[in-house]
């Protein structure tokens, strides 16, 4: 049996102060809490609170070498203090450092739970590349910085103040909604959806899981365009290629050369294209993506939509933007080399490392098959060194739908909602090969040409927080009825 961890903690009374009343308002900038405002600061109870959460969570350090423990019982706590019951709370995972922090809000039971995940570990952030401390907290002009703020602890913050806020004003949902704040998405050997499936799925079994971390809106040129819903991601697969030779002294070369023989097997690849294939998913984006595009790219993307595909406006689409061709096949790249074992001798053998991306509805042995009769050359092996996880698409849920359309309307008037397919990969490929379907939605809006997740100087604007903090809150309330 697996050894794990389950740390109980101390239960306190409800808190007995209530919030006035939510009024909902259509125009951003005349939104208005149902809490008091601090007149001081111009921010609401709860964005108040909301901040203070985030605040928190960027300036405890979760990268890899740190864990995520001391950020998970940081929520913990604040939870407690909220009056969440002690069996309500639960820490739990593989080591000390590494505990993911499961909270259920209970509702009446008319429906099975729905669960949301958010990841509480960060990509590594060093001081010498950032222009301020990465973990430090910090508003400028209009943004928040801080290592964590775009991915994904903006989101941990929504979720832990929706809890809180929800909490406080009595909301009695249909369902139970379950909250888990994960450890080692990013990286690492103790990834906390895994092991809570494994482990403790009595804690998040759940009807229908949605994960923040796979959707939220675009800002184009200042205005807010897409709200993407995401319903499945591609698959992520390492193929090795390598080319053999007994090698031999430089100053007599032959033609038979292992870089040479690697050199043309990657050649063929870079000429090879996947077949164009579109899902419901895809076809659904591109059809309302359409609507915020003029000319060719429209005519193209409701053609490339349409059944059967267009495969010539499919192919435009490809060759305009890599984000388009990656959507509409599946794409391999070579992505490391290395060969040869000295200056002046011939090499004896070749290597590259060649990363795909697979359409969830394709096979890895299908890609192996296609990229072996592209390469044509038996003197070059091509094996799978990785295949991560592959899980189905989610089936598209109108009552999801419905809910994430009213609410973004509420917000965003004109904002189109359309569902996605992520490209990269996230928690949500392990729950969807158990079974749970994943959604991801997220309120939080970010410009399309300054994405600094993973990088230096990671942000989000401070409008765009405090937007996002209300879609989450709303949001919560629509599905869990």
């Amino acid at each position: 049996m697996p050894v794990h961890f389950e740390e109980g903690l101390v239960k306190k009374l409800p808190m007995a102060t209530a919030c006035l009343v939510f009024a909902a308002a259509t125009v951003i900038s005349a939104i208005t809490f149902a809490q008091t405002t601090d007149r001081s600061s111009g921010l609401t109870e709860y964005q108040r609170s909301g901040r203070d959460i985030f605040r928190e969570l960027i300036e405890i350090n979760t990268s890899p070498t740190m864990g995520s423990t001391k950020a998970a019982e940081a929520m913990a706590a604040r939870l407690r203090a909220a009056g969440f019951p002690e069996n309500d709370i639960r820490l739990v995972g593989p080591q000390p450092q590494h505990m993911n922090l499961v909270v259920r809000y209970r509702g009446s039971g008319t429906l099975r739970p729905v669960l949301f995940i958010c990841h509480l570990d960060v990509v590594e952030a060093l001081p010498k590349d950032w222009s301020f401390d990465p973990f430090a907290f910090r508003e400028q002009d209009g943004y928040f910085y801080g290592r964590g703020t775009t991915d994904i602890k903006d989101e941990a913050a929504d979720l832990v103040a929706a809890f809180i806020r929800l909490s406080k004003e009595g909301f009695k949902p249909n369902r139970d909604i379950i909250l888990a704040l994960t450890e080692d998405e990013e990286g690492g050997d103790a990834n906390g959806v895994q092991w809570l499936l494994q482990n403790r799925r009595d804690l998040i079994d759940a009807e229908f899981c949605i994960n923040p971390d796979g959707g939220g809106g675009e800002i184009k040129n200042g205005r807010h365009t897409v709200m993407a819903f995401q319903t499945s991601e591609k698959v992520y697969l390492d193929f090795t290629f390598e080319a053999k030779n007994k090698g031999g002294h430089s100053s007599m070369p032959v033609k038979d050369n292992a870089i040479y023989r690697l050199a043309t097997a990657l050649t063929r690849l870079q000429a090879l294209d996947f077949p164009i294939a579109l899902n419901e998913t895809t076809r659904m984006s591109f059809e309302r993506s359409a609507l915020q595009e003029t000319g060719q790219t429209r005519a193209d993307m409701l053609a490339a939509a349409a059944t059967p595909t267009d495969l010539a406006a499919a192919n435009r689409l490809a060759a305009a933007s890599p984000y388009y061709n990656s959507m509409l096949r599946t794409t391999c790249v070579a992505t490391m080399l290395s060969g040869g074992h000295a200056e002046n001798a011939l090499p004896q053998s070749a290597r590259a490392n060649v990363n795909c991306r697979m359409l969830p509805d394709d096979t890895a042995e299908h890609v192996l098959t296609t990229i072996r009769s592209a390469v044509a050359d038996p003197e070059v092996s091509v094996t799978c060194a990785y295949a991560s996880t592959a899980g189905p698409r989610s089936p598209l849920r109108p009552d999801v739908m419905d809910a994430l359309e009213q609410v973004t309307s509420s917000l965003w008037p004109g904002v189109v909602v359309t569902p996605v397919m992520s490209t990269g990969a996230t928690d949500g490929k392990y729950l969807r090969a158990a079974g749970i379907p994943v959604y991801g939605v997220s309120g939080m809006f970010g410009e399309i040409d300054d994405v600094r997740a993973h990088g230096r100087d990671e942000r989000i604007g401070v409008k765009e927080f405090y937007e996002g903090l209300e879609f989450m809150y709303r949001f919560i309330k629509a599905v869990g009825d």
